[in-house]
């Protein structure tokens, strides 16, 4: 990852919500959960291979090329057009997280 910045400051807001839940519900375990659904919630947006799952869904069966990764690096000079929008992407993120996120409520107010 190019930029840390983003990843420095998701740990740090993780921090703070292990420390808020252990707080207010007094149980080392649900802390442990909340770290690792953290964490696995911000590996999984920024560190995926973005050359990979940049492409058309239905290429995600074969490996990836270098004159793809090539041509992948020239075209996304910023890290802003890196992020490209993907109706399956959104549907596959939004249906995992969200349901990460529900088991994790329901496990911490229970």
């Amino acid at each position: 990852m190019a930029n840390d910045a983003a990843l420095n400051s998701s740990l740090v807001i993780l921090a703070l919500a292990v420390l808020l839940v252990g707080i207010s519900t007094y149980s080392f375990k649900k802390m442990a959960v909340t770290y690792f659904v953290g964490v696995f919630a911000i590996a999984g947006v920024l560190l995926p291979d973005w050359c990979f799952f940049g492409r058309d869904f239905s290429r995600w069966t074969s490996p990836v090329t270098e004159e793809e990764r090539e041509s992948y690096r020239n075209a996304t000079g910023s890290h802003l057009q890196r992020f490209r929008i993907y109706p399956m992407r959104l549907i596959v993120y939004g249906v995992v997280y969200s349901t990460a996120l529900y088991k994790w409520w329901q496990y911490v107010t229970n």
